[in-house]
């Protein structure tokens, strides 16, 4: 099984890409909607609880409500860095 010190790397860069495209304020804002994420003022991943994959994709989730199909493409650059994580989002 996946370290979670990688759910949270992963999901820290998913955050750091959409502070970038949307601002930090809401970058951040829109982390701590999701359920079971916790998230510093600053977009890093302190800790998540559930199961991973899913709170990846409540993350990509909550970003696609703000700014559709911008997000999933800005996210294949980051899923590739983690190829030993399974069932990321496609």
């Amino acid at each position: 099984m996946p370290d979670q010190d990688q759910y949270k790397s992963l999901l820290s860069e998913i955050i750091a890409k959409q502070a970038v495209i949307l601002g930090p304020d809401i970058a951040v804002l829109r982390a701590r909607s999701v359920t079971g994420l916790e998230v510093n003022d600053d977009g890093t991943v302190v800790n998540f609880s559930g199961d991973p994959s899913e709170v990846v994709q409540q993350l990509i989730d909550s970003y696609v409500q703000l700014s559709g199909q911008i997000v999933k493409n800005a996210m294949g650059s980051i899923f590739s860095k983690y190829p030993g994580l399974e069932n990321l989002p496609k």
